[in-house]
């Protein structure tokens, strides 16, 4: 298979590769791999990046957010409303509390949840609302605030994709109960494997997460309570700690070369989801084809001038079949927008030339007019 000329991201430590070489050694030599003082280190660096009080380092994303459900007493015979577009490990962390997902549609600009699907989504079982900051850029948390407290829900805020987003001006993750971070490798900001962390401002919620993840233990072999084993290891803590300084630069980064696309690709034959809060942090930047056959010829045709692409995500999860024993509603927008969604190449390492270059592929494409909202 040949080689991209723009590969959509690279996982090479790059200017940070020397702090990540280091951190490695520092843990090697100590010989201290899981919960030691790298993870302690790494979850007040966090923290506070986070403007959150407590951090917990995880496993993964997907038992960031099982975890924080788990910690608020949610499980087998409550419903949890989230998003019919995001990766299938947002609702199968709620498979795994024993709860059910109801998916509600989003919104048709911002294509994160609706708050009025989400409205008439809630039932006698509701117990917590699941909102995902989708590629980047924050729900609309101010409205899903205000129907979680008139229905007195929790607001369980998915932040994987959104390391240092902010919605209107406030952190994300700090605004529901808690927030759940990913850390794999193609994340804003990514170990060297997997690994995620739950941030709260609530004492209590942050330490029941540390004694789930850790078997449910109060002390060495002591379990008050059925946890599980996810924890976030020694290096992988230490890896973070030493890209945590760069992330603020890879944000800026990043927000200028979406800017870049934006300004590059107007007038091209595809539509652009509109930037709607100033703190999206782009972990991808996607367009929209007029249909799937014009995806599909697209990205075929970019593939063809050396350009890779990723669909993110082809199959809504009402129709994965990993969900169809909770009898999902449709989703007609999210299906929609599945059809019709793809991924450009975006990361700190790429040039304004590389940029550049993408955008005059697409607009290259013809026969393909924007399909109007």
């Amino acid at each position: 298979m040949t080689k991209p000329r723009i590969p959509f991201l690279t996982l090479t430590p790059g200017e940070d590769a020397a702090a990540v070489r280091a951190a490695i050694d520092r843990v090697v030599s100590r010989g201290w791999f899981v919960l030691g003082p790298e993870v302690d280190a790494f979850e007040a660096r966090f923290a506070a990046l986070m403007g959150a009080g407590h951090a917990a380092g995880v496993g993964t994303g997907t038992d960031a957010i099982a975890l924080i459900l788990r910690a608020l007493g949610i499980g087998a015979g409550d419903e949890v409303i989230t998003t019919p577009l995001s990766a299938a490990y947002s609702a199968l962390a709620i498979i795994m509390t024993g709860a059910r997902p109801v998916f509600a549609d989003i919104d048709r600009e911002r294509l994160t949840l609706d708050p009025d699907a989400v409205a008439r989504a809630i039932g006698p079982r509701t117990r917590a609302i699941l909102p995902v900051h989708l590629y980047g850029q924050a729900a609309d948390m101010t409205t899903l605030e205000r129907i979680a407290s008139r229905h007195n829900l929790a607001l369980v805020e998915d932040c994987c994709q959104a390391h240092l987003a902010t919605a209107g001006g406030r952190m994300v993750g700090t605004i529901g109960a808690a927030g759940a971070f990913s850390f794999y490798p193609t994340k804003n900001l990514g170990a060297l494997g997997d690994g995620g962390a739950v941030v709260t401002n609530d004492r209590a919620l942050a330490d029941r997460v540390k004694r789930l993840r850790n078997g449910g233990q109060t002390d060495r072999y002591h379990h008050v309570e059925p946890g599980i084993n996810s924890r976030l290891d020694e290096i992988q803590a230490a890896i973070l700690s030493a890209r945590l300084p760069f992330l603020r630069k890879w944000t800026t980064r990043r927000r200028s070369l979406a800017a870049r696309y934006r300004a590059t690709l107007a007038g091209s034959p595809v539509d652009l989801p509109p930037e709607l809060d100033a703190g999206h942090v782009y972990h991808l930047f996607v367009i929209l084809a007029r249909d799937g056959a014009a995806r599909g010829d697209l990205q075929a045709r970019l593939a063809a001038d050396g350009i890779e692409t990723l669909i993110h995500y082809p199959v809504p999860m009402p129709h994965q079949p990993a969900f169809a024993a909770g009898d999902p509603a449709e989703c007609p927008i999210a299906s929609s927008v599945c059809e019709r969604i793809l991924s450009l190449p975006l990361h700190p390492a790429m040039s304004d030339a590389d940029v550049d270059a993408v955008s005059a592929a697409v607009k290259k494409v013809k026969g393909h007019a924007a399909c109007g909202r």
